[in-house]
């Protein structure tokens, strides 16, 4: 399975009952995701399953979005009907191309068949498909044997020994402006501005108008305007975990790999002892 369907592509696939559907959409200033789950009671793909970001976190920290545990994680897909060798589509609702964050989670913790619908709903509704409304059926719970996402991660101590080593590149998907430290943080005591030595690549950056990827040669250029070297190891940081795996996928439809800091700057903005820099 490609790692990006077309809705006309995913359409072929809705009567293959290998097929799984994962609605990923997370919403800012959203808590505890209710509007995210009633835009998929409004409306979702059939078949679709909400895949709840918002609860997919480690409970026991303040951060927003940090991974959950390999127990907390299959323990929520198994309650999906989603197991580990199942071919796995995921879609979203939301500005922040979230499903992409459900794409590295789900292939961090070791699912390996994972897609993502190419313009989410929006342009599976623009290419007149159709969709259901309402909660969605229990289905019958999956197999998910979930491994160890480590080596997918880089934690606080990581990034800050990194900055001494510069063994990984860190680009950061925020705004420019939040970037730059030139506009306030959206989360109490977070100050505002960039890791020292990390470079800038908006995620935005790497769609076209209609909210569809880029391919190709024009994405490989937004991160080659960016300074981004595929020659040397990456990672993808933003204000929490989200946006970062935006990066992590369009690496991956380059052919290359990109580890991600979940802790973002929600938790070296927020840190006493982390340098942050500006301009």
């Amino acid at each position: 399975m490609d790692a990006l369907l077309t809705p006309q592509a995913l359409a072929a696939l809705l009567d293959d009952p290998g097929i799984r559907l994962l609605d990923a959409t997370h919403l800012l200033g959203d808590p505890g995701g209710e509007q995210s789950r009633r835009l998929f009671h409004d409306g979702h793909i059939p078949g679709a399953r909400f895949m709840d970001l918002d609860h997919l976190v480690d409970p026991d920290t303040s951060l927003p979005m940090m991974m959950p545990s390999p127990e907390r994680f299959a323990a929520a897909m198994a309650d999906l009907g989603i197991g580990t060798d199942d071919r796995i589509v995921v879609y979203d609702q939301s500005p922040l191309h979230s499903a992409a964050r459900g794409w590295w989670m789900l292939r961090s913790f070791g699912a390996a068949n994972v897609a993502i619908l190419d313009g989410g709903l929006a342009a599976w509704q623009a290419a007149g498909l159709p969709i259901e409304q309402g909660a969605a059926p229990a289905p019958a719970p999956g197999r998910f044997v979930a491994h160890p996402p480590a080596a997918h991660l880089r934690t606080l101590a990581q990034m800050q020994a990194n900055l001494a080593s510069d063994a990984e590149q860190v680009i950061d998907a925020r705004s420019p402006a939040r970037f730059a430290g030139a506009e306030p943080e959206p989360r109490a005591g977070v100050i505002p501005g960039h890791i020292p030595g990390s470079q800038n690549l908006h995620y935005a950056r790497l769609f076209e108008p209609d909210g569809r990827w880029k391919r190709g040669e024009a994405l490989a250029a937004a991160f080659a305007e960016a300074g981004v070297d595929f020659d040397r190891p990456i990672v993808a940081t933003c204000g929490s975990g989200i946006t970062a795996t935006v990066l992590a996928f369009g690496a991956h439809l380059l052919g290359h790999a990109m580890v991600v800091y979940d802790g973002g700057w929600a938790e070296w903005g927020s840190h006493p002892d982390t340098p942050k820099a500006k301009d």
